[in-house]
């Protein structure tokens, strides 16, 4: 007895969400990778402020110019604004983080929830196809008896 195949009437709009889900991963991946070069940054810059702090404290007990402290100031002032802007960058990657990864998890609720309907119509495709093969084989086991019956 040959049973029919189980088709899935939503298969497109399953792979499409599958899709979606995976250029959702990616994007996650490359807002991930955004995010450690932003790290990165923000350490480099937290430590040229410390290097510029450091050399100020250096400098405070030795006889130097009005200019050189001026310069020193200038520095010192420029590389903490660095590091205020890598700090902004940092904030700014991390709510993307967040938002990519929102994105990512409500993606891949709606590709579960299709998922779980397959599955679903797959089992009652099933139930159906070994319900009609029941109801053949009992048929044909009546026929069986009745021939059975009818010859004795």
């Amino acid at each position: 007895m040959n049973r029919p195949s189980f088709t899935f009437k939503l298969e497109r709009v399953r792979a499409l969400r599958e899709q979606h889900e995976e250029r959702a991963k990616e994007e996650l991946a490359a807002s991930l990778a955004l995010r450690l070069k932003g790290e990165a940054m923000l350490t480099a810059a937290s430590h040229n402020v410390e290097t510029a702090r450091n050399s100020q404290r250096e400098t405070a007990g030795t006889p130097v110019s009005g200019q050189d402290l001026q310069a020193a100031q200038v520095y010192l002032e420029r590389v903490e604004r660095e590091r205020e802007s890598a700090a902004i960058a940092m904030y700014r990657s991390d709510a993307e983080v967040e938002a990519r990864r929102n994105m990512l998890q409500a993606a891949a609720r709606e590709r579960e929830v299709l998922e779980r309907l397959k599955e679903r119509k797959r089992a009652e495709h099933k139930r159906e196809a070994d319900r009609i093969e029941g109801a053949a084989l009992d048929e044909m086991a009546l026929g069986v008896h009745r021939r059975a019956s009818a010859a004795s």
